[in-house]
């Protein structure tokens, strides 16, 4: 067994950090999604994807989420439940369901994406503007790089 000081800091490990700062700044406006409407993470998530892209299947929001299916479809199932989404079997597919948003989902949708942007403004005030810019554009080159890198079937849970 190695100690600390034998090479490998996982606290100065940029992906361990870059997952922290994620957790950090989720964990807190969990509280928005939690407390004021009842909802999970994933479920959060995969409201915002119905809410930005419309209408698609859990595969797709797994795609462009990262998240694992089992997560998405728990998620649906209670957002289904709650009557914030509805299900229809794909034409070209009748395996697969198409995901959409129900008014009473997307009165959510917007309301907490009002929460979302205010969320957002706190947050890069408390960086500064600079800081802010360069930080959105260093993540934003560190997910077109990591474009090219095949799936990970673990991907939602960070470094």
């Amino acid at each position: 067994m190695t100690g600390p000081a034998d090479g490998f800091d996982l606290e100065a490990f940029l992906p361990y950090l870059l997952n922290q700062a994620a957790e950090a700044t989720s964990r807190s406006f969990q509280a928005v999604y939690r407390d004021d409407f009842g909802l999970t993470r994933t479920q959060w998530r995969v409201m915002a994807n119905l809410g930005k892209f419309g209408s698609m299947t859990a595969r797709d929001i797994c795609a462009i989420s990262h998240i694992e299916k089992t997560k998405v479809s728990r998620a649906v199932a209670g957002l289904e439940a709650d009557g914030y989404l509805r299900r229809q079997k794909a034409p070209q597919d009748r395996r697969a369901e198409i995901l959409s948003l129900t008014p009473k989902g997307r009165d959510v949708f917007l309301r907490l994406g009002e929460r979302a942007m205010a969320y957002d403004r706190e947050l890069r005030a408390g960086l500064g503007p600079d800081v802010s810019a360069a930080l959105e554009e260093f993540l934003r080159q560190l997910i077109r790089e990591g474009r090219d890198m095949p799936p990970d079937e673990d991907a939602d849970s960070g470094a």
